[in-house]
């Protein structure tokens, strides 16, 4: 199954359901407004959308229209918790070896999570607004978990079970901000700007065998300016899976439905592979050659970020966004060609 939500001038937006093709979209107002409502009620809310979705699937909806990400926002708009995770060992082991620390120790025992902003998650292509270039703009490709509600202490295998959706995420990084809010030991916050995800969060079922192990075993690719930069496996080298992800943040407290776990940027220890953020391109840089020579991003520089399946069909949809300057007006969106439809579940 495959959902998204749709600008309609309020937070949260209107829950739609999305073809597998990600061709036909239908509104699920009769059966859930919001994301949020269904999350809270899975075991009888999702069922219905999944019946929705096979009609959608079959061509059997009267009043199906062309699903547009463009008019995507977040597929949870905003949520109760957000949780910045570092899954890929590599991408942390590059970053430390070019700041020139030594070690390793504990990187593999146990997850990194960090608590981020959720109030104010930004739609697909909805543009990156920032007040300088100098705060080093930087994008992070990476993956992100829903979760249902979680207990307190749950094992790794039993936090998977609790995971309802899977979609990207873009979660910009201030570089310059960071080194400042890192000496002060209190975590990172002004250097962690709203967070964007891809327009269609999908059910683990939709990914076939390419689910595996609490893994995406498909890669991640990542387009900067127009130009391919990364094309990362997101599978075999993420050192701790979903399920460890989740059973880490419950081990002292239960999560509750809505609850969105990021993977941290996808990266592989084989440098042709690309990366997917700029950071680590730049400690590369500077590991062979004793500085960085690859700018950070720049007032009018695009970011798009997508996976395919197995089938060779975009699964998430793409992450589609531009770097504007704070001062800028915003381009105004078409109105969507759409209405509500009276009953969702034709």
């Amino acid at each position: 199954m495959k959902l998204a939500t749709y600008k309609d001038g309020s937070r949260d937006g209107q829950l739609v359901v999305v073809s597998r093709d990600l061709s036909q979209a239908h509104y699920a107002n009769g059966i859930a407004s919001r994301l949020q409502q269904v999350l809270d009620d899975w075991g009888f809310l999702s069922p219905q959308l999944e019946e929705l979705y096979t009609s959608l699937n079959h061509g059997k909806l009267r009043h199906a229209f062309n699903f547009d990400p463009k008019q995507c926002m977040a597929p949870l708009p905003r949520a109760g918790q957000w949780l910045r995770g570092s899954a890929y060992l590599s991408h942390l082991q590059l970053l430390r070896q070019a700041r020139g620390e030594t070690g390793d120790a504990g990187l593999d025992l146990d997850p990194l999570l960090v608590q981020g902003a959720s109030d104010d998650f930004r739609g697909p292509c909805e543009p990156g607004r920032f007040a300088s270039e100098a705060m080093g703009i930087d994008f992070e490709a990476g993956l992100a978990a829903v979760t249902g509600d979680v207990e307190q202490g749950v094992t790794p295998a039993q936090a998977l079970e609790g995971v309802r959706l899977l979609m990207l995420c873009n979660d910009w990084s201030l570089r310059q901000l960071q080194a400042s809010e890192q000496a002060k030991g209190q975590g990172a916050l002004q250097s962690r700007p709203a967070v964007a995800f891809s327009p269609v969060a999908v059910t683990p079922d939709e990914l076939g065998a390419a689910w595996s192990g609490g893994r995406v075993d498909l890669s991640l690719q990542t387009m900067w300016n127009g130009r391919k930069v990364g094309q990362c496996d997101a599978g075999p080298e993420m050192g701790f899976h979903v399920g460890q992800l989740i059973a880490h943040a419950a081990k002292t407290r239960r999560l509750r439905a809505g609850c969105v776990i990021g993977t941290g940027p996808v990266s592989n220890k084989d440098a042709s592979r690309g990366y997917s953020c700029i950071a680590e391109k730049r400690a590369l840089e500077t590991l062979d050659g004793g500085a960085p020579k690859t700018a950070y991003m720049k007032f009018g520089d695009t970011v798009r970020i997508e996976t395919k399946g197995r089938d060779g069909l975009s699964l998430f949809g793409a992450i589609d966004q531009d770097v504007m300057s704070l001062h800028d007006e915003e381009p105004v969106d078409a109105a969507p060609a759409t209405t509500f439809a009276a009953d969702a579940a034709e």
